[in-house]
């Protein structure tokens, strides 16, 4: 559950400093961000994945939600009259990426009634990164509920307990601390890229090595998230929780822009 953003990605040898002029060789366009990305790497291991989103009402919203049909993710979109969130990414010669969003995030609302929510009773596992309190409640329906610290104050607003949340050590817009919510989640992660991270419980956890040469640091962290819900649906333990999780993360370095792989369970 969350939103989407139509980015163009710009490989560079570096990242341009303030008057500076930068050249590349090529760009690409695809349907990202970071729902995009949690559904892309949940097809790459599940059965079937519903994607719950908001889509602005252009050519843009509907090119994205047809290139998502394309890789295979059932998509249940609200249309919204606004344009389409846009962005650019530079990724940098060590893969680092850079990234400017366009236009206000748009999340699906639980108010619509269009929105099949009966359907997430259903679902062993929903990853929220994007959507308002209503939606949040929904989500809540499924067996296994995660969600990013980026959207902190809807969950502290929906006050649902959540099986996970999961932030980031070295990114201040994803800080989680205990005590941040309450009810506090069953399990709190931070990673720190290849350095792994920390949990509680569980502790320190190591990264997993890339499957040859870092191509692309875009969406590793909502990899990481989708592959530890998945990973919890499955009721495996902590520590198998989080090493199949950090795969996760790891593989979508191994790929340029939105680019997971799938792993088999322990």
């Amino acid at each position: 559950m969350g939103h989407v953003e139509w980015m163009e990605f710009v490989p560079v040898e570096r990242v341009p400093r303030a008057g500076d002029i930068v050249h590349a060789t090529e760009s690409w366009e695809q349907a990202a961000g970071g729902g995009v990305v949690a559904a892309v790497q949940l097809a790459q291991l599940a059965d079937s994945v519903l994607f719950f989103t908001a889509l602005g009402a252009d050519a843009l919203g509907r090119r994205a939600k047809a290139e998502l049909e394309e890789r295979g993710i059932e998509i249940h979109a609200s249309f919204v009259d606004a344009p389409q969130r846009k962005g650019f990414t530079y990724v940098d010669e060590t893969g680092e990426r850079t990234i400017t969003t366009i236009g206000p995030k748009l999340g699906p609302r639980g108010h619509d009634d269009s929105l099949p929510w009966h359907e997430l009773a259903r679902c062993d596992a929903v990853y929220f990164c994007a959507g308002d309190v209503d939606a949040l409640l929904h989500a809540r329906r499924s067996r296994v509920l995660v969600a990013t610290a980026r959207e902190v104050a809807t969950l502290r607003r929906g006050a649902v307990e959540l099986d996970a949340v999961v932030g980031s050590g070295k990114d201040d817009a994803e800080l989680f601390r205990p005590g941040d919510l309450e009810p506090e989640p069953r399990l709190i992660v931070s990673t720190s890229g290849a350095l792994g991270g920390w949990a509680q419980p569980g502790g320190p956890f190591s990264g997993a090595p890339v499957r040859g040469t870092v191509v692309d640091a875009y969406g590793a962290g909502d990899c990481f998230a989708a592959g530890l819900a998945f990973a919890l649906a499955a009721e495996l333990d902590v520590p198998q929780v989080l090493d199949f999780a950090a795969r996760c993360g790891a593989g979508a370095l191994a790929g340029p822009g939105v680019h997971a792989e799938a792993f088999p369970l322990p």
